[in-house]
């Protein structure tokens, strides 16, 4: 057990670590430059000298990168050149749409992937089989931006259920916000059901030819019992990874819904921050997407022996 969770530590560290090197090298190789778009080109060339100077962007490539990885390891992102503020501080502050986002879209892809992926399997060859399956590649192939318009235009401008875009005022209660969140939530979650509706599919028929299964139905039991209690929960570890793995995609790719819909979230910040050649909040709002992601997975690895008793560490 011990050694299990050192060695996906050791594991996560090395992931950050290759991330937080090719996250600096590409925002670098990019072209722009942050203080000429922050200056304007109204700027002199000693203005643009001197503030690449306060920002340390002076200096060769691998001292600001040990710079900046020093000051990681501290707990400090660094100061985004635009915001004028900690990059921890601006994460913070757009956390909340993001996350609130995320969770609402994955329970909408739950419940909507694995009942459809259960009753798909369960039927296999059925019109209730091909009707799933069609709505999964249908819905992988769809872009967001375009269901987001088509359901703005439906919902919020026809109809007008929802808000056309924004989190609602600064002092809007909870409930006011995950009202302003249902569309972009039903979007994303619609779209990734796909994946789990395969998912659960495959991980269905793979169990339910097995001899436990047939020896259940031998009994007599009921068909429910059956595919629930004794497939279902021997075929949850595939599907509990699939769903683990949308939320840390969900996370981190929640960009484009965020900027349709308007939202204030991590995902509107990164766009900005790219617009604007704003390296520590890029770098910044990456690398703790990519911890998140790796934190995901280690959680779904330490749930696996309490889903499936067969699983060891």
């Amino acid at each position: 057990m011990h050694r299990f969770i050192l060695s996906k530590v050791i594991g996560m560290l090395a992931v950050l670590a290759i991330v937080a090197v090719l996250v600096f090298v590409l925002t670098r190789a990019a072209s722009g430059d942050p203080v000429s778009v922050l200056l304007g080109d109204q700027a002199t060339a000693e203005d643009i000298v001197r503030v690449k100077k306060d920002y340390g962007l002076d200096k060769p490539l691998p001292v600001q990168f040990g710079y900046w990885l020093r000051e990681v390891v501290r707990g400090n992102l660094g100061q985004s050149i635009f915001l004028q503020r900690p990059v921890t501080q601006a994460l913070w502050e757009r956390a909340e749409p993001t996350t609130l986002l995320s969770l609402m879209a994955v329970a909408i892809a739950a419940c909507i992937g694995v009942p459809c992926g259960i009753v798909s399997a369960v039927y296999r060859g059925s019109f209730v089989d091909q009707l799933f399956t069609g709505v999964a590649m249908l819905g992988a192939s769809i872009p967001s931006f375009w269901l987001g318009i088509v359901l703005i235009q439906l919902f919020a401008v026809s109809l007008g259920w929802f808000p056309v875009s924004g989190y609602g005022p600064p002092d809007a209660a909870l409930p006011e916000r995950l009202h302003a969140l249902m569309l972009p939530a039903f979007v994303l979650g619609t779209l990734n059901s796909a994946l789990i509706i395969r998912f659960t599919r495959a991980s269905m028929l793979d169990v339910l030819g097995e001899d436990y299964v047939r020896t259940a139905r031998s009994k007599g039991l009921p068909e429910s019992t059956v595919v629930l209690k004794h497939a279902l929960r021997n075929a949850l570890v595939p599907i509990v990874t699939v769903i683990g793995l949308t939320v840390a995609l969900m996370i981190g790719g929640a960009v484009v819904t965020e900027t349709v819909f308007g939202l204030p979230g991590v995902g509107n910040l990164v766009v900005s921050a790219v617009l604007r050649r704003d390296y520590p909040v890029i770098q910044g709002a990456l690398l703790v997407i990519a911890g998140i992601y790796v934190l995901i997975n280690f959680s779904i690895d330490m749930l696996y022996a309490l889903i499936d008793p067969r699983v060891k560490f």
